[in-house]
């Protein structure tokens, strides 16, 4: 994902045993933003019985640190997912400047 213009925003979804089922671009935006819903974050999720996702997207500007809205979004989408049964294992921030995991940085998880 790094290099590309916009920002895209994908969900990986995962089986019991954390093993990739597929990867399902959820919504491409603009150069600095992107639409981020739980409803739509989940869809594939749910219509796949997928047991866990990651969610990852990039930023074009090259920097992986996480926005308000990114953290924000975060928080929302690891609610989504326990109310659905669906374990938020981690959202990556892909950007030119590296990446940064919400996991490691406390944002997942109740930290």
């Amino acid at each position: 994902m790094q290099g590309l213009r916009k920002e895209n925003f994908h969900c990986i979804l995962l089986d019991v045993k954390n093993r990739m089922i597929r990867d399902v671009k959820i919504s491409e935006g603009t150069l600095t933003a992107s639409l981020i819903h739980p409803r739509e974050s989940f869809r594939n999720a749910v219509r796949e019985s997928a047991a866990a996702v990651i969610f990852i997207h990039n930023h074009p500007s090259g920097d992986p640190n996480p926005s308000r809205e990114d953290i924000a979004v975060t928080e929302k989408l690891e609610k989504a997912g326990e109310t659905l049964g669906i374990k938020m294992l981690d959202h990556i921030i892909v950007a030119d400047g590296g990446f940064t995991s919400m996991l490691e940085k406390g944002y997942i998880g109740g930290k």
